[in-house]
């Protein structure tokens, strides 16, 4: 068993099966946060199972063999705690906070739903039910199912294009079997950490872990084909009150050394009240309620990108201004604007670290991401480090690949891909 001390409050032990503990430690608060997190996700799923991973972690729910779905839900609630669980595209989380003294009841529960799940015929019935209800309501709400639209026309006929929620159809189809299966075969000890941060003793933690999960199958990560980026327009016409635009480059990957440089270019274009996007064409124009950018990254891949919700008449008008300030991007951006984005960014980091949940989630994910806790510090000085070359340049290698744009609503008016693309030139 390996066990290593890190910087500050940060204890980590690997287990002789590869299953990592990790904890951060902070003796001024009375609960702790903690969960199992899965370096699976929708990436990893065969088109024929699309959704799998989502439905699984709704059934993880369901039942155990020892617990029907109404003891979790009243065992976790008879000591105030919550009980929750979600999926992205690279992981899965089953997570929980309690009171301090029910650290051993929250992982006995979720070491129970990863191990024990039954996947009982009448439960999957339900859940499926439950889920199709799930896709149908992202279906009905454009300014959400417009991301999985542009998520697919960026990369397409590809795992990482696919929707998180699945597909009804296939939802509809999948047995219990497949569900145990690709559990089974995906959810190994060498890709699943447990984190957990408050008033924890680290000792305890790895004792309560070597006892609760020894039913793991043997194994470490799982493989899946690389991401690859392709772009492309997609232009739907629907009856609805507003053009939904979200518009889109091959962005930057979290190993990326411009990584930071694409999160502080996205503070600067559209991150705040006082971004480049929300003066110009909010404040000044008046062109819509809400607008931003985003900097989405995974292991091998990343999207930067733009989404604004507009009117019938004022959606000719928005794509040529975010043109506009997308090229101004490719000058060298003031010091006064780079050190304001930075300093978004930094108090977002250090004020994460007052809550128990998020430094929780932030040590699992940079575990699972990185193999290492990554120090505050380390994040802040490399927040820090970014100058405005960095993003001129940056912003170059973004403009460089083919656009990804997807509308929804009323978009006769909205500029087409061939239009976009020559007012970008560089």
């Amino acid at each position: 068993m390996n066990v290593r001390l890190t910087e500050d409050s940060v204890e980590i032990t690997t287990l002789p099966n590869g299953f990592r503990v990790a904890t951060d430690r902070m003796d001024s608060v009375e609960t702790v946060s903690l969960g199992v997190w899965v370096g699976i996700g929708t990436r990893h799923e065969d088109a024929a199972e699309n959704g799998v991973s989502h439905l699984l972690e709704h059934m993880a729910f369901k039942g155990t063999r020892r617990r029907s779905a109404r003891d979790i839900a009243v065992e976790i609630e008879n000591v105030g705690g919550v009980l929750n669980a979600y999926t992205g595209r690279e992981q899965t989380a089953y997570y929980a906070k309690v009171l301090a003294e029910d650290t051993a009841l929250a992982l006995d529960l979720i070491a129970d739903i990863l191990q024990h799940s039954t996947f009982d015929a009448q439960e999957l019935e339900r859940e499926r039910g439950v889920i199709i209800q799930e896709i149908g309501q992202a279906e009905d709400t454009p300014d959400d199912i417009v991301f999985d639209h542009f998520q697919e026309t960026a990369f397409p006929e590809q795992s990482m294009g696919r929707p998180v929620l699945g597909r009804a159809e296939i939802i509809a189809e999948l047995k219990a079997e497949a569900i145990a299966g690709y559990m089974l075969s995906r959810y190994r000890p060498g890709n699943m950490v447990l984190a957990a941060a408050g008033r924890v003793e680290h000792r305890r933690l790895v004792d309560l872990a070597l006892a609760a999960f020894d039913q793991l199958p043997p194994g470490g990560a799982a493989a899946t084909d690389p991401a690859r980026y392709q772009g492309g327009e997609l232009r739907l016409d629907r009856d609805l009150e507003q053009a939904h635009i979200v518009l889109g480059f091959d962005g930057i990957g979290i190993h990326d050394p411009d990584y930071y440089a694409s999160a502080v270019l996205s503070q600067v274009l559209g991150g705040g009240m006082s971004s480049r996007l929300f003066q110009e064409v909010r404040e000044k124009r008046g062109l819509v309620y809400g607008i931003h950018s985003f900097a989405s990254a995974w292991s091998d891949a990343g999207i930067f990108g733009i989404y604004a919700g507009t009117g019938e008449k004022e959606a000719a008008e928005l794509l040529p201004i975010v043109c506009d300030e997308m090229l101004k991007l490719t000058d060298q951006i003031p010091e006064e604007e780079l050190r304001r984005a930075g300093a978004q960014l930094k108090a977002g980091i250090l004020m994460a670290r007052e809550k128990t949940s998020a430094r929780c989630e932030q040590l699992a994910a940079q575990l699972l991401i990185h193999n290492r806790p990554v120090p505050s510090a380390e994040i802040v000085a490399r927040v820090d480090a970014v100058t405005g070359t960095d993003l001129a340049r940056v912003a170059r290698r973004l403009m460089a690949s083919t656009p990804t744009l997807t509308t929804m609503g009323p978009v006769g008016a909205v500029m087409d891909l061939a239009s976009l693309q020559e007012r970008l030139r560089v």
